[in-house]
């Protein structure tokens, strides 16, 4: 049985595996989605910004949820990503991810509409009342609304409204103050320990994707506020970490998947692969992540 919070642990963003051809490989995808469960991940969150879902069909979407589900082990939920341009889309996408079985979604505001308070207030009641517990979602790449903690407290008195991803720690302390009761993840890799030991009590992560273990063990640090441990891991993670908020961030995420011997594959056009001193540098970084340079990583 899935977690009933996963929005409180590690939820991993999937990235989609595509073939040479740029097809979904469904059988890679279920078979990560294991890997990243029996590592002790919480959730796998597919259809998201990194799971490039403006490049998938509306049956690509909707088969990708599905696969997630099915493969997911005990304990391992699916919290699908419910973007759309507008409303009636992001219910459409919360109302597949009830029926195919997920625990929870993720909801961005409308895709691509500035929207006004009221309207945003709006299309998150609309998505609430789908069943679902919803977390509030804002990928800086691809907002238009800026979900300021002034907003999210109106937000967050829609009933199912959960959790919100937040990658400012700055915002963290008022959004606490104002929705003390919404659960924050820390919506970026690498400020992942100024959030958790700030109170964040979940991690929307890209980086486990190539690294599940030594991910975990850094989250389980920084939640148990274990400064002396979490230091020198965090700093040697640290150059990895912030590649998923790049604009080559799927691209990057992949490589290093392939770089650890995982399946990343190619992106869908008009994402290319890494000119070479960008392939180069992500390799360095990954390697001195998995302790080339400093050593291995204390057994937990």
């Amino acid at each position: 049985m899935a977690a009933t919070t996963p929005w409180q642990g590690v939820v991993v963003a999937l990235p989609t595996p595509f073939r040479n051809d740029l097809s979904v490989d469904y059988d890679r995808l279920q078979e990560h989605v294991r890997w990243l469960g029996d590592a002790g991940c919480r959730g796998v969150a597919p259809c998201g910004p990194l799971g490039e879902y403006a490049a998938l069909s509306e049956g690509e979407r909707a088969d990708v949820v599905r696969a997630a589900v099915e493969a997911a082990p005990p304990g391992c939920a699916v919290l699908p990503a419910v973007g759309g341009y507008g409303s009636r889309q992001a219910c459409q996408w919360a109302e597949q991810a009830r029926a195919a079985g997920a625990g929870a979604v993720l909801a961005p505001p409308p895709v691509g509409y500035p929207g006004g308070p009221a309207e945003v207030v709006a299309h998150y009641r609309e998505v609430a009342a789908v069943g679902l517990p919803v977390v509030v979602c804002r990928d800086p790449a691809e907002a238009t609304v800026d979900l300021t903690p002034d907003l999210l407290a109106r937000i967050a008195e829609t009933d199912g409204v959960v959790a919100v991803r937040e990658d400012d720690v700055r915002r963290l302390h008022r959004v606490r103050d104002l929705c003390p009761h919404l659960d924050v993840l820390a919506g970026a890799d690498d400020v992942l320990l100024e959030l958790t030991v700030c109170g964040a009590t979940g991690w929307l992560a890209r980086c486990p994707n190539a690294l599940p273990r030594l991910c975990l063990r850094l989250h389980r640090l920084c939640a148990a506020r274990d400064l002396a441990a979490a230091l020198p891991l965090y700093a040697r993670l640290h150059p990895l970490l912030g590649w998923g908020a790049r604009t080559e961030g799927v691209q990057a995420v992949k490589l290093a998947m392939g770089l650890a011997g995982r399946y990343g594959g190619p992106c869908r056009p008009p994402r290319a692969a890494l000119p070479p001193d960008l392939q180069e540098r992500l390799c360095r970084d990954l390697r001195r992540a998995e302790g080339a340079d400093t050593g291995p990583v204390p057994a937990t």
